[in-house]
Formats: structure tokens, C-alpha cells, sequence
């Protein structure tokens, strides 16, 4: 099959299994194995088609000429290619997880679940493989639309509730900022295509630029700089698996992915550099970078809930993508298109974790974690392995990115870039070494009786949402619990598994990222 088949297969696959998962949707086990066969193909469709990009092929396929010189075009380079990567390989695991998951849990409306879980997966391919601006919008909003009933999945009043910021701030922003840029956009350049070296040079002035990208960066909610960030702690009312979604297969990558491709395709790398209004970029995500670890860093102190932890340290996670880039130098881009995929495995390994805590013993508070890697020695050895890589700690995927980023610092002789990344090196290491030592090393806290541990989850509003549907499989007490239901298990150990292999074996995603920078400099000549 052509390079050009294959990008039209990788948006066509996931959403006729949507259809098809609401067809066998009578049938569980019909409709979870359908699934897992979208979801196989989809990786193998992407995996083909990465082999083409290496070998050097662009495909580009018009959808729909709107107006002359504006179409819905998709085209696939090295950058949109990793994202495409990430997002097919993570969604079998993510599947096989969302089986043991909702089936232990007993979850409500599971097949409106998978249905926009498929939608969700083919956004995020037209996300991926946009060609312009305009057809990256569609897909974006695509995708912000397809996970409302996924973060509002429970039906309580704290999911609406939550589920009502999450549209909000996601929709205004990228209506009332993005759609504005990129009507700019096409005003100022003529096109909104995406170009090697950008398309704005001699299009505007500097102030005018600086304004501009203040529309891009902050309208593009996804990413979550601050201020723009209070969605995604919100979204943590939603089921883990979903959770997952949104931190490392999908939603926030989506949003990295649209900023580091404006950055680098609509700016370009050499006027950004010539342009002094521009460089307020990286004091935005130095502060985010170091203040959501702040922020992760006082939950900790207080011992309060997991998945609220991880959605900050997330926040933080995103912004050393935006830093990367905008310290404006070859190497750490390459270092920001690796953290994507980096942080992808090891964040879903972390909420994998969270969800498999949750599944077998009901526990969502750190305070509750004391000794139970001796129970569950699987998962919080794979918990360990996550924190670990966001961290930046060898043998991981992290170090391998955080170490491109800190060469281009020192490359750039940007040395406040360097103590960004170091400070909240520390500081990660703060809020996850605590949690993994506890696990394994203090002794274990009481257990709450069942009915008192349903209905303080039920009351606080994440993962369960409604204490009737909760509790270990088959009945196991609290007290005795172990592991979770074993695809829930084996999820969480794959993608730690990947979080190693890849600082082993890093030559594919290193191999994209060179060829990105490659292009970048050289249409920039």
C-alpha cells in the first residue's frame, strides 16, 4: 500500500471500529475484542507507515478544497510521525488495561466508553498527520469534544462539574486565542501550511509576532501553561484508563505536539531567535515547569490524592517540551520531540499504577501507600520505573531526553535553561522518591472496612465517582488484597518494560528527531 493509503488507513481504522464497537456493543467480549483488533491494526497501519517516513517518504493527501489555496490536507513529517507513533503504540495497552479496569470496577456505559475512546484515537491521528493549521483546528476541537463524555464518565455531579471546566477552558481557549492566530496567521503569510524554517519571516513585526505566539501558546489549552492548566487536575474525576488518555496517549500530547509544531513549522527556530518580543516563551515554561512541581510538591506534604499529584507533575512534565524548544537550539528540539515520547510511557505507567491501586484496594490517597509494594510488588515496581524516568534517571527513557535538552542548553549558553531543568530535576525527585520509598519500606497502614473506603472515594470524587461499583475483583477483602486483575497488571508492567527498552534501544524515535531537525534547518536556508 502507498505512504498516502496508509495515512487515510490510520484515521479510517479507529473510526469504523468506533462503529463497529457500537454494533457489538450487546456483546461484551464481541465488542472488547473488537478493540483490541482496531487497536492492532492501527499500531500495525502506523508502523508501516513509519518505516516509509524513515525511508524519507512526505505523504500528502488533500481531503477537501474549502476555498482556493485552503484545504483539509494531511501530510505526515518526522515530528507529526512520533506523535502518531506514541499514540498507536500506547492504545492496545491502553485497551487491554481498560478491560481489566472497567470489567474489576464494574463501570457503567462501557461501551459508550470504548466508542469515544476510538473517536478520541482517530482525532488524535488527524492531530498527528495535519497539514495546515486549519486542519489541525478541526481535528483539535475533534478531540476536546470526543473526551467530554469520557471525563464526565460517572455521571456524578463533581464529573459535570469537573467535565463543565474541562470544556469550558479547552473550547474558549481555543476558539476565542487559536482560531484568532490562526486567522492572523493566514491574513499575515498567505497560508497557513506547514513549512519547514516557518512561513511568518518578513510577514509582521516583531511586537506583532510576540503577540501572535502569546495567541498560539495560550490558546492551545491542551498544553496546559500556566494559567491554562486548571482543566486538567480538574479531569481527574474520570476513570484511570482515561486518565491515561488524557496525560500520555492522546489529550495533553495533542496539545505539546500543536505548540512545538507551530514553534518550529509556522515560526521557525531563526525568528524566533532574531525576535526579542518572542523570548517571554521560556520564562512561561520555566515557571510552569518548576511551579506545578511546587504544587505537586505540597500534595505530597499533605499526603493527599495520587492522580492529583500526577496531573501536576504532568502540568510540569508538558512545559519541558515548550522549554526544549524554546531554548532555540537544533539539539534540544530534538530533545523535545524525544520527552514526548518519554513522559508518554512513563506517565501512563504512573496512572496504570494509580488505576491497579485503586482496582485492588480502593486506596486514591498517598497517605494510604505505606508498605503496599509488598502486596503489590508488580505494580509499584513499575510505578517505580515511571517516576524514576521523570525523574531523568538512567536506565530510562528520561534521561535520554532530559540529556538532549541540557546538551542544547549548554550548546545555546542559555545556563538559566540549565538551572530550570535541574531545580525541577530536584524536585521531582522530591514528590516520587517519598512514594516509592513508603511503598516498599514503611510498614503498612490500616485498612479501612469496606463500606468507609467506598464512601470516602465516593465523596471525593475520582476514579469511582459512585461507591456502589467499586471493590476488589471477586469479592477479596481490603485487607487481603493483592494485585489487580492480571490485563490490568500486564498493561502496567508493558508500558514500564518500554520506559527501559527505550533508553536502551532509542534509535527509532532519535532517528525521527534528527531527520525533523534535518528538515527544519535546511528549509530554513
Amino acid at each position: 500500500m502507498s505512504a498516502e493509503g496508509l495515512v487515510l488507513l490510520a484515521l479510517a481504522i479507529p473510526s469504523v471500529g468506533a462503529i463497529l464497537i457500537a454494533l457489538a456493543g450487546r456483546h461484551p467480549n464481541l465488542r472488547e475484542a473488537v478493540t483490541l483488533l482496531t487497536s492492532g491494526l492501527l499500531l500495525l497501519a502506523v508502523g508501516w507507515l513509519t518505516g516509509d517516513v524513515l525511508a524519507g517518504a512526505r505523504p500528502r493527501v488533500t481531503l477537501v478544497e474549502m476555498i482556493p489555496g485552503l484545504r483539509l490536507q494531511l501530510a505526515v513529517e518526522p515530528l507529526g510521525m512520533i506523535f502518531g507513533a506514541v499514540a498507536s503504540l500506547l492504545w492496545p495497552l491502553n485497551s487491554l488495561y481498560s478491560i481489566g479496569y472497567m470489567r474489576g470496577n464494574r463501570e457503567a456505559h462501557q461501551t459508550r466508553y470504548y466508542i469515544c475512546f476510538a473517536i478520541a484515537l482517530a482525532s488524535a491521528m488527524g492531530v498527528a498527520f495535519a497539514g495546515n493549521l486549519v486542519t489541525l483546528f478541526v481535528f483539535y476541537e475533534g478531540l476536546t469534544l470526543a473526551t467530554y463524555p469520557l471525563v464526565t464518565h460517572h455521571g456524578t455531579e463533581a464529573a459535570i462539574r469537573a467535565g463543565r471546566t474541562y470544556l469550558g477552558i479547552l473550547l474558549t481557549t481555543s476558539v476565542g486565542l487559536l482560531l484568532v492566530a490562526i486567522i492572523w496567521t493566514w491574513l499575515a503569510a498567505g497560508t497557513v501550511d506547514f513549512r519547514p524554517g516557518g512561513i511568518l519571516a518578513g510577514k509582521m513585526p516583531g511586537r506583532d509576532l510576540g503577540i501572535l505566539l502569546l495567541l498560539f501558546v495560550f490558546g492551545v489549552g491542551k498544553a496546559a501553561v500556566m494559567p491554562v492548566h486548571r482543566w486538567l487536575p480538574a479531569a481527574m474525576v474520570a476513570p484511570t484508563p482515561v486518565s491515561a488518555l488524557l496525560h500520555a496517549v492522546a489529550v495533553v500530547k495533542a496539545g505539546v505536539f500543536t505548540v512545538v509544531k507551530v514553534l518550529l513549522y509556522i515560526f521557525g527556530l531563526d525568528l524566533l531567535w532574531a525576535e526579542p518580543a518572542t523570548h517571554w516563551l521560556f520564562y512561561v515554561a520555566g515557571f510552569t515547569v518548576v511551579g506545578a512541581s511546587v504544587v505537586a510538591l505540597r500534595i505530597l506534604q499533605r499526603r493527599g490524592d495520587l492522580k492529583r499529584l500526577l496531573a501536576y507533575s504532568t502540568v510540569s512534565q508538558l512545559s519541558y517540551v515548550i522549554l526544549a524548544t524554546a531554548i532555540l537550539a537544533p539539539i534540544s528540539a530534538m530533545g523535545a520531540a524525544l520527552h514526548i515520547v518519554a513522559h508518554a510511557f512513563a506517565k501512563i505507567t504512573l496512572f496504570f499504577a494509580a488505576g491497579s491501586i485503586y482496582t485492588a484496594a480502593h486506596k486514591t490517597q498517598i497517605r494510604e501507600l505505606d508498605g503496599i509494594g509488598r502486596r503489590m510488588p508488580w505494580t509499584m515496581g513499575a510505578f517505580a520505573v515511571g517516576a524514576l524516568s521523570l525523574i531523568g534517571l538512567p536506565p530510562t527513557a528520561g534521561f535520554v531526553s532530559k540529556w538532549y535538552m541540557l546538551v542544547g542548553a549548554f550548546e545555546a549558553r542559555h545556563l538559566l535553561a540549565a538551572a530550570v531543568l535541574a531545580v525541577s530535576t530536584l524536585l521531582n525527585a522530591a514528590y516520587f522518591a517519598p512514594i516509592v520509598y513508603a511503598a516498599f519500606f514503611r510498614g503498612e497502614t490500616a485498612a479501612p472496612e469496606h463500606g468507609a473506603a467506598q464512601a470516602a472515594h465516593g465523596a471525593h470524587g475520582a476514579d469511582g465517582g459512585a461507591g456502589n461499583r467499586g471493590g476488589p475483583p471477586h469479592g477479596v477483602p481490603f485487607h487481603e488484597h493483592g494485585e489487580a486483575p492480571w490485563p490490568v497488571v500486564a498493561a502496567t508492567v508493558a508500558t514500564a518494560a518500554l520506559t527501559l527498552l527505550l533508553f536502551f534501544f532509542p534509535d527509532l524515535p532519535l532517528a525521527l528527531a534528527d531527520q525533523m531537525v534535518s528538515g527544519i534547518l535546511g528549509g530554513s536556508r
